[in-house]
C-alpha cells in the first residue's frame, strides 16, 4: 500500500512539474480593473516568442466585442480575433478586450447619463499603461477599427504608444458623420430638429427639445455623452501624434469612405496610407457590387483580406524595433 502511495505521488509530482514548465497558452484572459468593475480581454502572445512587442487592439462602436463581432448582427465574423492571431504569427503579441458595458465587461457599465466618450479613452490608456509595465513586451503599437480609432488614437497620445494605426478609422467630426447618415432620411420637419440638437450639442450644450421621434438616438441621459464625444476632430487629433502612423482604408466599406483616410493622410501627410481594393468594413475580401455587403458580417468561414495584414505587419516591424 505504501509503495503505491508514494508512485502516486511521484506522479502527480511530475505531471505538476512538467505543467510548470510547460509553454503558456497562445491565448490568456486578462483583466483591467476599474473602478466601477473589470474590463475583460484576451492576450494573444506572440508565436515562439518570450519576449515581443505588443499591439493593443480597440473594436469598434456599439455592441462590437473583443473578436470584432456585433451583438446587432446574426453571426459572427471574428474579424479582430484572426487579426490578433495573424499578428501572433509575425512575432506580435496583442490584447482585445470588450469595452466596459459589452460581453464579458458588462458589470463594469455606468449608469448611460454617466458615460462619457473619455470614459473609454481613459480604459484604453490604462489598458496601454498595464502592457508598458508588463516586461514580457517590448514596444506597444495601438490598432483601433472604426469609432475605436478615435479612442485609441486619444489614448495613444495621452499614454505614449510607439505606433498607430487606424483601421477604418473617420476623419471628420461625429456631428458631420451624424448629418451624413441623416441625410435625405428625415421628413423637412425633422430635418430640421435634427439640425437644431447636433449644433447645440457641438456647442456643449444639452438640447432641451427633443421630438418623439428622434429620441431614440439624443435622449436627455445619451447627451453628455453626446456632447463628450463632439468636441474631438479626428483630422485635428491625429496631427497631434508624435509617433509613426498607418492608416488603412477598404475601398468596399459601406460604413466609411475612402475619403475619410484620404482626409486622414491630409491631416497627417508623413503617415503611411494603405487602401486595399475590395476590403469590407469587417476586413474581409468584397466586391462593390455584391448583392448582400452585410451577410460577410456574420461569416467566420471568410478570411481576412489578403492584402491587410502584409500592410499592418510591415509597417509594425519598421515601426516597433525588437
Amino acid at each position: 500500500m505504501r509503495m503505491g502511495f508514494m508512485k502516486l505521488w511521484a506522479m502527480l509530482a511530475l505531471t505538476v512539474a512538467a505543467q510548470a514548465g510547460a509553454a503558456p497558452a497562445a491565448e490568456q484572459a486578462i483583466v483591467l480593473e476599474t473602478a466601477s468593475g473589470a474590463v475583460h480581454g484576451t492576450l494573444r502572445l506572440a508565436d515562439g516568442a518570450d519576449k515581443a512587442p505588443v499591439v493593443l487592439i480597440v473594436a469598434g462602436s456599439g455592441p462590437t466585442d473583443r473578436d470584432g463581432n456585433s451583438a446587432m448582427l446574426p453571426g459572427r465574423n471574428d474579424s479582430l480575433k484572426m487579426l490578433a492571431d495573424a499578428l501572433a504569427q509575425a512575432g506580435f503579441a496583442s490584447v482585445r478586450y470588450d469595452k466596459r458595458g459589452i460581453a464579458a465587461s458588462k458589470a463594469a457599465a455606468l449608469d448611460e447619463s454617466q458615460l462619457r466618450f473619455d470614459t473609454y479613452v481613459d480604459d484604453a490608456a490604462a489598458w496601454i499603461a498595464k502592457l508598458k509595465a508588463d516586461p514580457r513586451f517590448t514596444k506597444l503599437a495601438v490598432l483601433g477599427h472604426s469609432e475605436g480609432a478615435l479612442i485609441g488614437m486619444l489614448a495613444a497620445e495621452r499614454a505614449g504608444a510607439a505606433a498607430y494605426v487606424s483601421l477604418a478609422g473617420v476623419a471628420e467630426g461625429p456631428g458631420a458623420v451624424l448629418r451624413k447618415q441623416f441625410a435625405g432620411k428625415l421628413p423637412p420637419p425633422l430635418a430640421a430638429d435634427n439640425e437644431r440638437i447636433l449644433a447645440s450639442l457641438e456647442q456643449g450644450k444639452p438640447a432641451a427639445e427633443v421630438p418623439p421621434a428622434l429620441m431614440a438616438f439624443y435622449r436627455p441621459s445619451v447627451q453628455p455623452y453626446m456632447i463628450s464625444w463632439m468636441k474631438y476632430q479626428p483630422a485635428q487629433r491625429i496631427a497631434a501624434l508624435r509617433m509613426p502612423v498607418l492608416i488603412v482604408q477598404g475601398t468596399t466599406d459601406i460604413q466609411v469612405g475612402a475619403e475619410q483616410a484620404q482626409a486622414l493622410k491630409a491631416a497627417r501627410p508623413d503617415a503611411q496610407l494603405v487602401l486595399i481594393p475590395g476590403m469590407n468594413h469587417v476586413l474581409k475580401a468584397v466586391p462593390a457590387d455584391v448583392a448582400n455587403p452585410v451577410a460577410s458580417y456574420g461569416d467566420p468561414s471568410l478570411p481576412l483580406h489578403p492584402q491587410l495584414m502584409p500592410a499592418i505587419v510591415g509597417f509594425l516591424k519598421t515601426s516597433l524595433p525588437r
